[in-house]
Parts: structure tokens; sequence; C-alpha cells
């Protein structure tokens, strides 16, 4: 399989009321994975943060999908940042662990995947640029984190390592992750409307 980061898919700025469905549609679905990942992937976070303090990063991965996977579908300016709020939202309401600061993270991951699309003018939506929305998310939770969690005050370290395994693990488990989702939802004919739907096709 090649990759082409130079495949260009124009797009148009204006958000239709099916964006906003579908971007609503799927902010809910990404909250209910991220709610159910609560679960295993504490488990995880807190086996690998054993081994070594900031290894837990390589857990993150599924809790940043929604960004990387708003904005391969809708394509829009905002829709990363808006499907990962919504997941946040919907995260929240369901029990998050992280109460009602879990709306700042969905903030901050989604900043971090939409700037991945951002760079590409909104144009290109292809693995590469997935798994760059992926890597940025991670970053964009590492610095949450950072500032509101009080990670700071565990050292120089650690920080490096919890960012890196933030930053690898939102290439495969968000950037990756839901470029194969895009792909096989494509598949099904649900996204005739989009162009991941008709590239599909």
């Amino acid at each position: 399989m090649s990759i082409d980061l130079t495949t260009a898919t124009p797009v148009g700025h204006s958000w239709r009321v099916v964006d906003i469905v579908v971007a609503g549609v799927l902010g809910v679905a990404a909250g209910l994975v991220l709610w159910a990942w609560n679960g295993p992937g504490f488990a995880w976070y807190g086996a690998m943060d054993a081994v070594t303090p900031g290894l837990g990063g390589l857990a993150q991965g599924l809790w940043l999908i929604g960004g990387p996977l708003g904005g391969l579908i809708i394509r829009k300016p905002g829709s990363a940042v808006f499907v990962e709020l919504v997941a946040a939202i919907v995260s929240a309401l369901l029990g998050s662990a992280w109460g009602i600061s879990t709306l700042w993270y969905g903030i901050a991951e989604g900043l971090g995947a939409e700037v991945a699309f951002l760079i590409f003018a909104y144009r290109r939506f292809n693995l590469p640029v997935a798994i760059i929305s992926g890597v940025l998310a991670g970053a964009g939770e590492w610095a949450c984190e950072l500032l509101i969690a009080g990670n700071a005050a565990k050292g120089l370290t650690y920080n490096i390592i919890y960012l890196g395994c933030n930053m690898v693990s939102g290439a495969i488990l968000a950037g990756v992750v839901a470029w194969l989702a895009m792909k096989a939802l494509a598949r099904t004919g649900v996204l005739n409307r989009f162009a991941a739907g008709r590239e599909a096709g």
C-alpha cells in the first residue's frame, strides 16, 4: 500500500446540517468508547506506570479518538474539536473519573487533533494525516495534564516519557484506529454524503 502525503481533496469550509448531525452522532459514539475504555484503560495505565512512571501514556490513545475521527469524516474547520468535545461531554455524563474536567481534556485533545488538519488546509485526509492528528491529540492531552492535573510537579524525566508515550499511543489507537474506522464506515455506505464515503466507492 502506498502512502501519499500529496494527495489533496478539495473541501468546502461551510458546515451543512448533515455535517452537524453526523458530527454529533460521531461524538456520542466516541463518548461511549471513552467511557467503555475507562476500566481497561486505567488498568493498562496503572500496569505500565508501575513498570516505569510515564509509560501509562501508552494507554491514552482510545481516549483521544474523537478528534481524528471527526476530522477525517466531517472535514470542516472545527470538526475535530466538535466531535472530541461532544465525546467528552458524553463521557462526563456517563460518569467519567475526571468529572467535569473531562471537558477541558476534550477541548485540549480536540485542538491538538484539529491542528493536523489545519496544517494541510483541510485538503488531505489520508493515513499519515490521521496519524499526525493522533500524535497532536496526545500532545494536547499531555499539555492539559501538565497545566491542570499537576503533572509539572512530577519532574522532567516523567513528563518527557509521558509525552512520548501519549504521542505514540495517539498515533496508533487514535490516528490509525480512526482511519480504519472511517474506511469501515465508508464501505457500509453510511458516509455517501461525505467525501470520505465517495472516495471508498
